[in-house]
């Protein structure tokens, strides 16, 4: 764990090639990550748990700067680039589904196929997400971590520095807005 701590900060103070060294200490975790979004996807998806981790790391590789200290941080800012992903995908599919304006979009070439609906599913969890992230930041962040991230209760904790408890409060409350705000059919999508 201290040597993704050192990795990070190094990184962090202008050392972009340590990154290369960053990838064989979390590859476990973010193929982890990325393993947990696909369980509760359809079984006609066929995006492989190694190429969401790719494109993931290729994305952090192109950012200057990571908000992350520790394996826990990263692992938090890997999730909400996998949630980016996926919701790019599934919007320029249903770009391409209405006709228009077809882009190349990487996930493309490993065969990422979502359906119509689950296109739809996805943009509009995203869109309900940036509005429960306006009302409620920590609850928006408990749901990324706990569907995109697939971290557990007590991993969401430490990474939000609050109780159990309190994770689980926000993910009820975060539960039942987003209840609200969408059909119920995608709301079994969300672990329990």
């Amino acid at each position: 764990m201290a040597q993704v701590t050192e990795l990070l900060r190094r990184f962090n103070e202008g050392e972009p090639d340590v990154l290369n060294d960053l990838l064989p200490e979390v590859y476990q975790d973010l193929r982890r990550l990325a393993q947990s979004k696909r369980a509760g996807e359809r079984t006609e998806h066929t995006l492989t748990a190694t190429a969401l981790v790719h494109e993931t790391y290729l994305r952090l590789l192109a950012q200057r700067r990571l908000e992350a200290h520790d394996r826990l941080e990263f692992l938090g800012v890997a999730a909400v680039t996998m949630r980016r992903i996926l919701v790019d995908h599934a919007r320029a599919r249903a770009r391409h589904k209405r006709g228009g304006g077809v882009s190349p979009v990487p996930l493309d070439e490993v065969e990422w196929m979502l359906s119509d609906e689950d296109s739809d599913e996805l943009i509009a969890l995203d869109e309900a997400l940036l509005n429960l992230h306006s009302r409620d930041p920590r609850a928006a962040k408990v749901v990324v971590m706990r569907c995109f991230g697939g971290l557990q209760v007590q991993e969401v904790a430490e990474f939000l520095a609050v109780d159990v408890r309190t994770v689980r409060r926000d993910w009820q409350a975060a539960r039942a807005w987003l209840r609200a705000q969408m059909a119920d059919s995608l709301m079994e999508t969300l672990p329990p």
